[in-house]
C-alpha cells in the first residue's frame, strides 16, 4: 500500500462563517481564519478543509455557488485568502476547498443566461424538461430537502432539476463544455498551490438517461439507486483526476453520498485512478432509519462495529477512506454517540480513541475538540438552516406534528447544531465576534463552560487530550494503517480490537455506557502502562479491567 502524505494525515474540517470572526461584523471570515491558525497548528492536524468559500447568495451558506473564481465578499477578498494559503503552508500545514460541482447558484452567470431562451449557448448547462402530460414536473423526484425536485419556468414553459433547493440548479454534465468549465476553475485554485478538494455530493454528477420515476422505497435507497451512481459518473471521474488532479501535488476527497460498501472501490480503487478517498456516511446516518428527522434509531454499538468492519473489509489494500463522525451537516458527535451531560468530557474523549484508530485519514470537524454540544433553540425564528425550515414549513402544511415537536425534531438532529460559532472564550458571543448583538447564527449557551481558552492550560482537558492523541497518532502507523483483530465483537457495551501494522501492536479498550464495567481482556497487560487513558487511573485485576463510565484505553504491547 502507498503511504501518501494525505493518508496518514488529520484534515480539520473549517466552516468558516462560524470560526471567527475578525472585523466584528458577526460573520466568520478569511481573517479570521488567520488569526487561528498558529492555534490549528498546535492541534497537530495537517489538512485544513474550508467550506465553501466562493462567491454565493447564501441560500445553502455557500454550497449554491454563483462564482466558482471568486471570494464571497462576507469572507474577505482574494489577498485575503492568498495570505491564508501562505501562512499554512508556513506552518506545515495543507489547504483544501470545498468544490461543488453537481449544481451552481440560479445567480450564477451561466443560469441567467440559460433562463434568457430554449436557443441561450448557456441552455443546455442544465438539465430542462418539459412537463408531464398533466401539467406537473416531468418525474417524481423529491429534492434532498423537501418538495419536488423540479422547478417551473414560465418564461419557458419548462422545468429545471435541482436535488437541492430551486436555488441551485444541477449542472448537465453530459455537456463537455460544462466539465470544461469546472476544470477549469479546479485549475485557477490549484495553479494558486491548493493542495487538493474535498468534492461536494460528486457521486449525483451522471443522471439517469430518460429521468426514470423513482420506485417507491426510502429515500436513501433513491439515493443510491436513482440519484447518485448514474451511467457516466466514473467516465467523470476519470477525466477530472487525468485532466486536473493528476497533474499536482493535490488529492482528492469525495462526499460518499448515495456510496456504499459495495460500490466504493469503483470509485476509489487505487489501479482505477478516479478519487484519492472518499468518506461514506454509514456512521454519521447510524442512527437516522429513513429522513434526517422522522425516523431515529437508538444508537448501537454493534451496528457501528458492523459497519466499521465491512468498509474496511471492502477497501482493504485497494482503495482508502476517510473517518468523519460529525461535520457541518450532521448533530454534534458527542451529543449523538456520547453523552453531553454527567460524562460529557470522558465520552467527548472517548469517542476521539475511537475514530483516531480506525483505519484511514481523520477527519475532524471544527470544535469537536473541545466537546462542543448540540443547542437548543427555543423558537423556529432561531433555526437558519434552510433543511430544517423547509421540513418545519412542511410540517405546517401536512400538520403531522405539533409545531414543539416538529422543533424538537430540529434540535435533535437539524444542522445548525454544529453551525454554531467556535466558542473560544467566556466572554460575549464565546469570542467568536466583537459584536454585542447576536451573529448570523445563535452562539451556544454553554460557551461559558465549553471553550477553549478554558481547556487550553488545563492538562486534563478535551482540548489537550486530541492534542495529546493526535501528536502521538503521528508517531505510530499502527493507528492508520493496522490491520484489525476484534475481541467480543457481539458485546453491545464494549468496543475492543488489537491492531498490527509491521512490528506495532496496539489494544484499543473502549466502554461505551455511562456505569462501571468489567471487561476480561485475553492479554496479560498487568505490567503495562497505557499509552493514552482518558481517566487518570486504570484499575486491573489480573486480566480483568475495571472500566469507569466512557472509559477508553490505548496500550502499546
Amino acid at each position: 500500500m502507498e503511504l501518501s502524505w494525505f493518508k496518514k494525515g488529520t484534515i480539520y474540517q473549517i466552516y468558516p462563517r462560524s470560526f471567527n470572526d475578525s472585523n466584528g461584523d458577526g460573520i466568520g471570515d478569511l481573517r479570521g481564519i488567520i488569526e487561528k491558525l498558529d492555534y490549528l497548528q498546535s492541534l497537530h492536524v495537517d489538512i485544513l478543509w474550508l467550506s465553501p468559500i466562493f462567491s454565493s447568495p447564501n441560500d445553502d451558506n455557500g454550497y449554491d455557488i454563483s462564482d466558482y473564481c471568486a471570494i464571497m465578499p462576507e469572507f474577505g477578498t482574494m489577498k485575503d485568502f492568498d495570505e491564508l494559503l501562505k501562512k499554512t503552508h508556513e506552518r506545515g500545514m495543507r489547504l483544501i476547498l470545498d468544490l461543488v460541482a453537481n449544481h451552481c447558484s440560479d445567480e450564477h452567470i451561466w443560469f441567467k443566461e440559460a433562463k434568457k431562451s430554449k436557443d441561450n449557448p448557456y441552455r443546455d448547462y442544465f438539465h430542462w424538461r418539459k412537463p408531464s402530460s398533466n401539467g406537473g414536473p416531468p418525474n417524481n423526484w423529491k429534492s434532498f430537502f423537501g418538495g419536488s425536485a423540479w422547478e417551473y419556468d414560465e418564461t419557458s414553459g419548462e422545468y429545471y432539476l435541482h436535488l437541492f433547493t430551486k436555488k441551485q440548479p444541477d449542472l448537465n454534465w453530459e455537456n463537455p463544455k460544462v466539465r470544461e468549465e469546472m476544470y477549469d476553475a479546479m485549475r485557477f485554485w490549484l495553479d494558486k498551490g491548493v493542495d487538493g478538494f474535498r468534492m461536494d455530493v460528486i457521486p449525483l454528477i451522471s443522471k439517469r438517461e430518460g429521468y426514470p420515476d423513482a420506485p417507491g422505497f426510502g429515500f436513501r435507497k433513491v439515493i443510491e439507486e436513482v440519484y447518485a451512481n448514474g451511467p457516466r459518473v466514473h467516465e467523470y471521474l476519470k477525466e477530472m483526476t487525468e485532466k486536473v488532479v493528476s497533474q499536482y501535488d493535490a488529492f482528492s476527497l469525495a462526499e460518499g453520498v448515495g456510496i456504499n460498501h459495495e460500490n466504493a472501490g469503483l470509485y476509489i480503487d487505487n489501479d482505477r485512478k478516479e478519487l484519492n478517498m472518499l468518506y461514506h456516511f454509514d456512521i454519521l446516518e447510524c442512527t437516522i432509519v429513513n429522513g434526517k428527522f422522522e425516523e431515529v434509531s437508538p444508537f448501537d454499538l454493534v451496528n457501528m462495529k458492523g459497519i466499521f468492519k465491512k468498509w474496511r473489509d471492502a477497501v482493504h489494500k485497494k482503495g482508502w477512506i476517510a473517518n468523519a463522525m460529525g461535520n457541518h451537516d450532521f448533530a454534534r458527535m458527542v451529543s449523538r454517540f456520547g453523552e453531553d451531560k454527567e460524562h460529557w468530557a470522558a465520552s467527548a474523549k472517548m469517542l476521539f480513541i475511537m475514530q483516531a484508530t480506525q483505519n484511514g485519514t481523520l477527519n475532524i470537524y471544527q470544535g469537536d475538540e473541545i466537546g462542543m454540544t448540540n443547542i437548543e433553540l427555543e423558537s423556529i425564528d432561531e433555526v437558519r438552516d434552510i433543511q430544517s425550515l423547509n421540513f418545519y414549513n412542511e410540517n405546517l402544511k401536512t400538520k403531522r406534528y405539533s409545531k414543539e415537536l416538529a422543533l424538537k425534531m430540529i434540535n435533535n438532529e437539524g444542522r445548525d447544531n454544529a453551525r454554531t460559532p467556535i466558542q473560544w472564550n467566556d466572554e460575549i458571543n464565546g469570542g467568536f465576534t466583537t459584536i454585542k448583538k447576536e451573529p448570523w447564527i445563535k452562539v451556544n449557551p454553554n460557551y461559558n463552560t465549553i471553550n477553549v481558552k478554558k481547556q487550553d492550560d488545563d492538562p486534563v482537558s478535551i482540548l489537550n487530550f486530541y492534542r495529546n492523541l493526535l501528536k502521538t497518532r503521528k508517531q505510530h502507523d499502527v493507528f492508520v494503517y493496522g490491520d484489525f483483530e476484534e475481541l467480543e465483537f457481539n458485546n453491545p457495551e464494549i468496543y475492543a480490537y488489537k491492531k498490527k501494522f509491521k512490528e506495532e501492536e496496539i489494544i484499543v479498550i473502549l466502554n461505551f455506557k455511562n456505569v462501571t464495567l468489567d471487561f476480561k481482556i485475553p492479554y496479560n497487560l498487568s505490567d503495562v502502562e497505557p499509552l493514552l487513558n482518558n481517566y487518570e487511573v486504570l484499575e486491573m485485576n489480573n486480566n480483568v479491567m475495571n472500566l469507569k463510565p466512557y472509559q477508553g484505553v490505548i496500550f502499546k504491547i
